[in-house]
């Protein structure tokens, strides 16, 4: 179990292997949407990890991800041919990760942002929307998507594969498709398509889906090694693990005693602190001359009675 850096601050059991932090479900799906996630134990005890889908062999980062509820991650594009060539009969139950053979669908009872997540991404499509328990999309445009010669931007391919766009185009051509696009895919230049519309392209090209995501923004990095931090706060991995000082809960009392917003102190609180100092300092000296009183009074001539003349001992 771990503690998440984000202002949430939730205890979970999630690690990021490539940032190697601790993350909640909350920061899962806003900043490590493409990262490899898996329980803290499983880090413990293998800490390497593959950044490319299972499916593909290609990097996460260069298309749209989509994570199971098993944290499990492939290429959305990926898994949506894989589930569209299973027979339309298939049940629920036949759907299952490639990599662990867990339901890709998730519960109807679990509450999560990975699953609220992955449930209104799987609604985009017709074989998941059935078993989502959801009613099919049907359309009135019958055009053979699956034709790529009809398809009238072909001629701007060069355009795509270039990595670059070309601002003498319509802005409908120029603009690239965007994750709102139902099911991550074109709408062929049609104005008039609906916009629940789910369209399949079983046999759609590699070159195509790769130029697609070819002018997505590049990932941030999230690291969580911050260089203005005390450097009480030790969490780099040479010394994640070492031996801290007897008395390093004394200095993260401190730290947490002062790192914080500053407030003045009322007068009745400075009078306050002003009489604790004064009374411990008056005790502390009675103690000490109580001290040094009794230290010099054994040693001192006029205290012996033997020596006092006025004191005579007689012999038995």
């Amino acid at each position: 179990m771990g503690l998440c850096k984000c202002p949430k601050r939730k205890v979970t059991n999630l690690f990021c292997f490539e940032h190697r932090v601790n993350v909640c479900e909350h920061c899962l799906v806003s900043n490590h949407n493409k990262c490899i996630v898996q329980s803290y134990l499983q880090w413990l005890q293998d800490s390497d990890y593959n950044p490319n889908c299972a499916l593909c062999n290609n990097l996460l980062t260069t298309h749209d991800t989509v994570r199971l509820i098993c944290y499990d991650v492939f290429h959305w594009a990926c898994l949506n041919n894989l589930a569209s060539r299973l027979p339309l009969h298939t049940a629920p139950a036949g759907y299952q990760c490639p990599s662990c053979q867990g339901p890709v669908f998730p519960p109807s009872n679990l509450a999560s942002p990975v699953a609220d997540v992955l449930r209104e991404q799987l609604s985009s499509v017709n074989w998941a929307r059935a078993g989502l328990g959801l009613p099919l999309v049907t359309t009135s445009d019958v055009s053979d998507y699956t034709d790529w010669s009809t398809f009238d931007g072909q001629e701007k391919s060069g355009v795509y594969s270039s990595h670059s766009y070309n601002t003498s185009l319509s802005p409908p051509a120029a603009s690239p498709p965007t994750q709102e696009n139902v099911g991550g895919l074109h709408k062929n230049g049609d104005p008039n398509m609906p916009e629940h519309s789910v369209v399949n392209f079983p046999a759609a090209s590699t070159s195509d889906t790769i130029t697609i995501h070819t002018a997505s923004s590049p990932r941030k990095v999230y690291d969580t090694r911050d260089v203005h931090g005390s450097v009480t706060q030790i969490d780099f991995d040479d010394d994640k693990y070492r031996r801290r000082p007897a008395l390093s809960w004394f200095a993260r009392i401190l730290k947490n005693r002062t790192g914080g917003k500053k407030t003045a102190l009322s007068w009745k609180q400075r009078v306050f602190m002003l009489l604790l100092v004064g009374v411990l300092g008056f005790f502390t000296l009675i103690i000490i001359m109580a001290k040094l009183g009794r230290a010099s009074a054994g040693s001192d001539p006029n205290l012996d009675p033997l020596l006092n003349p006025n004191i005579r001992v007689g012999k038995n």
